[in-house]
């Protein structure tokens, strides 16, 4: 057995302990597709409500190439299994990333393509897929800090309404004062939620 393939059967191994330690029941495919003719994905994997196909690819360099032969497989497989198909790509000194093989780059020649930063960029993360995490993207959270400094704007319209029903002159200086470092950038969504509150 040559080194590349050692290497990607010991990546392979890994996956399915990591995805048996995160509560999946998970087989690996017996010598990943000489069984039958046909080709079989890497790893099955489901979790009582998910079920996967999934065909691993490791590198110590990217990009990673898939054979267009082999994604036929996988979805071929995956349709009949009634599983969700699943590409897990793996570099060297990174975690697991997986991707559905219609979000994969298709190359000229039919083949498929990861890029490393494209893994990092767009894949769902192990933790993600494990159900653990959700991964955010930083316009994502940009986009809750927005909302949530708009509901604390709100929340302060709102005090200032009722302090106007009592015949009050509006919201304290204190209170603007805060808001004011918020807009600012000098106070996070938390701080200046806990000094209003």
């Amino acid at each position: 057995m040559s080194n590349s393939n050692a290497k990607g059967d010991r990546r392979e191994r890994e996956l399915v302990n990591a995805l048996d330690e995160a509560g999946f029941a998970v087989m690996r495919a017996p010598a990943s597709g000489s069984a039958t003719e046909r080709e079989l994905p890497d790893a099955l994997a489901g979790d009582g409500e998910q079920f996967y196909a999934i065909e691993a690819k490791s590198s110590a360099g990217p990009p990673i190439y898939l054979d267009g032969e082999e994604i036929e497989a996988l979805l071929y497989f995956a349709q009949n299994f009634g599983a969700k198909p699943r590409v897990a790509v793996r570099f060297d000194q990174e975690e697991w990333y997986f991707f559905h093989p219609g979000d994969l780059h298709v190359t000229d020649g039919g083949n498929y393509r990861v890029k490393k930063e494209t893994a990092l960029a767009e894949g769902t993360d192990f933790a993600e897929f494990a159900g653990v995490s959700e991964r955010r993207t930083l316009s994502q959270a940009a986009r809750q800090e927005s909302r949530a400094a708009e509901g604390l704007a709100e929340n302060a319209a709102g005090r200032a309404e009722s302090h106007d029903d009592r015949g009050d002159d509006g919201p304290s200086q204190s209170t603007l004062d805060v808001l004011a470092a918020f807009e600012r950038g000098d106070l996070s969504l938390e701080e200046a939620a806990a000094m209003v509150d």
